[in-house]
């Protein structure tokens, strides 16, 4: 048994460094779905067919629970799949599954609140609101779920997303950092203009960024709080298993990566990121379930 962790690309190794810190027994497998990267800017149905392909792998791999480690495949796919597809499974295969996502944390990292308590209206709304700038692909932005669910919790904290088209591309790609650096400076004005201030806070809203973090904190007034994602998810994935105590993560701490695209040592962004040479295994996706 073993807990998966599932992205488009090598952005959610962020997501899996903070797992393997925070479950260092756990047996994790990482798939990155390189072949079809990146996910931004794929219609609906293509980011829940390709994710729902990623799963089926890794449940038929052992794991129990499946992390979308992409926000894109957290924002668009992730309900359809829990209400539609995972009774099957379980069903089919005889043993609990479940499949969660990274926004959820986030969002209660920026609230403060868990997602099951809502805010009590206020009214009138305050004038002057928290300011959350979060940077994200464009499928996610269109999707406006921070928008809508840092509204649900928080109505003195607003939202405004900048769709960063290409800068997953640009990391999967291995840019150099002078490139990004400068791609990264245009999106954070970008926010700025549209918030019409500085951001007070900031949510790197793809896992992809998490690598060029620094970049981000640079181009940002001095001081501003980035949100990171995998200490929000890991630790949100602590308290759901000591609640669910059904989903067995295994106990003999393998560690597997996987991917869909070409293989081999991964480049020198992921392992300035990664602190070692990292190697994903070549794989070809076919239905399993």
């Amino acid at each position: 048994m073993a807990l998966g962790v599932f992205d488009s690309g090598v952005g959610g190794l962020s997501i899996h460094r903070a797992l393997a810190e925070t479950f260092p027994a756990a047996d994790l497998i990482y798939l990155a779905d390189q072949a079809h990267a990146p996910y931004g800017s794929r219609s609906g149905e293509d980011i829940v067919a390709l994710t729902r392909q990623g799963c089926e792998h890794l449940f038929a791999r052992g794991a129990n629970l499946v992390i979308l480690a992409c926000n894109t495949a957290s924002a668009i796919a992730l309900r359809t799949l829990q209400q539609s597809w995972l009774p099957e499974v379980r069903e089919r295969l005889g043993r609990p599954v479940n499949i969660l996502g990274i926004i959820v944390p986030t969002i209660e990292e920026a609230t403060g609140k868990l997602w099951r308590d809502h805010a009590e209206p206020v009214s009138p709304r305050p004038k002057n609101v928290h300011a959350i700038a979060v940077f994200a692909t464009r499928a996610t932005v269109a999707s406006r779920v921070y928008e809508i669910e840092v509204d649900k919790h928080r109505q003195d904290i607003a939202a405004f997303s900048e769709a960063c088209t290409h800068l997953a591309r640009l990391i999967e790609d291995d840019t150099p950092r002078e490139v990004l650096k400068s791609v990264i400076e245009d999106h954070v004005a970008n926010a700025t203009r549209r918030i019409g201030r500085a951001p007070d806070e900031a949510i790197l809203g793809c896992t992809h960024y998490e690598i060029v973090a620094d970049l981000f904190a640079e181009a940002l007034p001095p001081g501003t709080p980035l949100i990171h994602q995998p200490t929000a998810v890991s630790q949100a994935l602590k308290r759901y298993t000591d609640r669910h105590l059904e989903y067995d993560i295994g106990h003999s701490a393998k560690r597997d990566f996987f991917t869909t695209g070409s293989g081999g040592l991964t480049g020198d962004l992921v392992e300035t990121f990664w602190g070692a040479p990292l190697t994903l295994q070549p794989l070809q996706l076919t239905p399993s379930i």
